[in-house]
């Protein structure tokens, strides 16, 4: 019987926790892919919300056959498939694109991305588990980090309902980090992850149908061009992109990867697409950096950098700071 010793045990927890840095960083840049590529069918004469709800359906449509194969979640987990369709799917999308009608962009997405310190703070005070001074001062850089990323100066204005609807935006972003975590102690019995997301999915696209009201779309732009910082690109190209990379393999890999650290470290991860998204929109779409927003860009990496190497992994029987001791590793994450 082989004997497993703490040395062992720890680069376990080593390689789980690597894994799972890989997985957040690779949602984190598949998220960060869905503006760039949504720009253009936008400036092609779709409606925003007709995006969000081609690509969530597009989503659901590709996850249909796994949401079959786990239909025993609908009887196991039944509230859990509920929240994640309306918190992490329907609600982030739907709040914050209210939120942009309202406010500037760059304010909208700096009050949704708050979201890693009310993780942080749902940890501490409804969990009651501890957490580091490492991971909250890798949350506070990463919001300072954001602010030039986003050059919130530019467009400050103050529009109380916009910013409660960017605020209900992070909140649901707080309900996928913590939803995605969910069951991940529950060892053999822990819902499959795939399953959460399509059904997810599929709650999501229903909400967004009565939102978004597809039956108005003109889905004639869908067989031309879109253009992308002058180039024209298939407008088909880039909805199968959306739905695809920045739906499908962003949500799996980001819950996947949440339940390999934990949700306070994921979140603080995840504030990285911004930056992502920033910096993509400057290679593809021409939109370049200032000084600023590149100096902002480093501040999130710092941050996100301090957070993660300061928590102990889920198996290290230390107090939960990033991580936490109480649960096994467990299969990870996939995000709106």
């Amino acid at each position: 019987m082989p004997v497993h010793t703490s040395e062992s045990s720890a680069a376990g927890g080593g390689r789980g926790k690597g894994v799972g840095l890989g997985l957040a960083l690779g949602s984190a840049l598949a998220f960060g892919g869905s503006g760039v590529a949504a720009k253009p069918l936008i400036e092609a004469g779709l409606d925003p919300l007709h995006v969000v709800w081609l690509r969530v359906a597009g989503a659901a449509l590709v996850m249909l056959p796994l949401a079959v194969r786990h239909r025993a979640l609908v009887r196991s987990r039944p509230a859990l498939l509920l929240g994640f369709g309306l918190l992490a799917v329907a609600g982030v999308q739907a709040c914050y694109f209210a939120a942009i009608s309202r406010i500037p962009v760059g304010v909208a997405l700096l009050v949704e991305y708050l979201a890693p310190a009310l993780v942080l703070g749902w940890v501490r005070f409804v969990q009651r588990r501890p957490v580091t001074r490492a991971a909250a001062l890798g949350v506070v850089l990463a919001a300072g980090g954001l602010a030039c990323v986003v050059e919130v100066w530019a467009g400050l204005s103050f529009d109380a309902v916009g910013l409660l609807l960017a605020l209900a935006a992070a909140c649901c972003q707080v309900g996928y980090f913590v939803l995605s975590d969910q069951g991940s102690d529950a060892g053999a019995d822990s819902p499959d992850p795939l399953g959460v997301i399509a059904y997810g999915l599929l709650v999501g696209a229903l909400v967004l149908t009565a939102v978004a009201r597809p039956w108005t779309m003109d889905w004639s732009i869908l067989a031309g061009d879109a253009h992308m910082n002058g180039n024209p690109v298939p407008a088909a190209l880039l909805l199968a992109w959306i739905v695809l990379i920045a739906t499908v393999l962003a949500y799996v890999t980001g819950v996947v990867s949440v339940r390999r650290l934990s949700p306070q470290v994921a979140g603080v991860v995840a504030c990285l697409e911004a930056v992502i998204a920033t910096v993509l929109a400057w290679v593809l779409l021409g939109e370049h950096l200032s000084a600023p927003q590149i100096a902002g860009g480093a501040v999130v990496l710092l941050g996100a950098f301090i957070a993660q190497s300061s928590a102990p992994t889920k198996a290290s029987g230390e107090p939960v700071a990033g991580g936490g001791p109480e649960r096994e590793p467990a299969a990870r994450e996939t995000s709106a």
